[in-house]
């Protein structure tokens, strides 16, 4: 039986969401931080089914719900990955919340996955190796004109897709890295390999200070960034990653060393 807190929370979330006009979209990819809802005197599994739920509800019967479940910390380890099993890391409650319902799909990457829950969930299941490149979830999402819906946190400090971007221009920075991994997949253990783009460690790279507020300007002076703030004080932001997709990439082809404080000495490239 629900309190009145919580039924104001669910009521809170549905006009945030409507507010944000996610009641128009169909596919949305959801990264957050709770910190400020975190008092809240409601229990935690109580708290994310209302998000969960609100959001669908808004969204309607043909929603799709993307989210991190991301298990960076398994880089340069010895593990087996285990696509139903192993838990996400540092990606917060919500995250872990969505890639444990029952039918949620998760993409098949050990560092760098995706789940989904909804119509175009199943998509995750025809993915490439890499975890940032055409064919990745974030080509997927981008093709399903896919909006990002970050809850407390802002999007200049939560958004993966610009390494998508980086990939896919090329950066001189990185390099797809290959690893070689165990899998358990229908409880069969097999190895594959699998890749993803990393900084060279031949030179000093420090990424921008303010990382990626300057497409977040842009998009702020161009009416592409929307904000909300619920009753409860929690903040929200909605883009569509397409027209990030289109800003960032904009940037690149005008300096490719933008995302950067400073441009990085890559003369150990002439003897790779």
């Amino acid at each position: 039986m629900q309190n009145n807190l919580s039924k104001k929370l669910i009521i809170d979330f549905k006009n945030s969401f409507k507010k944000l006009k996610l009641d128009r979209v169909e596919n949305v990819y959801v990264t957050s931080n709770l910190t400020s809802i975190a008092n809240l005197r409601i229990p935690k599994k109580d708290k994310l089914s209302i998000i969960l739920n609100s959001l669908k509800n808004v969204m309607g019967k043909n929603y799709t719900i993307f989210s991190p479940s991301a298990s960076m910390n398994l880089c340069n380890t010895k593990f087996v990955f285990d696509l139903k099993k192993t838990p996400s890391y540092q990606m917060g409650p919500l995250a872990e919340f969505i890639r444990t319902q029952k039918n949620s799909t998760r993409s098949l990457h050990p560092f760098w996955s995706i789940s989904a829950l909804g119509k175009n969930s199943k998509i995750l299941n025809n993915i490439s190796n890499h975890a940032y490149a055409y064919g990745s979830p974030w080509s997927k999402m981008l093709d399903l004109d896919t909006t990002q819906l970050n809850l407390g946190v802002h999007p200049s400090r939560a958004v993966t897709l610009i390494h998508h971007v980086e990939t896919i221009c090329g950066v001189p920075y990185r390099f797809s890295k290959k690893f070689n991994c165990k899998i358990m997949i229908k409880n069969k253990i097999n190895q594959q390999d699998f890749f993803m783009s990393v900084f060279f460690k031949n030179t000093v790279i420090n990424k921008r200070i303010k990382l990626n507020e300057h497409f977040f300007n842009q998009m702020i002076k161009s009416k592409k960034l929307h904000y909300h703030k619920t009753s409860f004080g929690l903040h929200l932001w909605s883009f569509k990653m397409q027209d990030f997709f289109k800003v960032a990439l904009k940037y690149f082809v005008n300096d490719i060393y933008n995302y950067l404080e400073f441009k990085p000495d890559l003369s150990f490239h002439k003897d790779l």
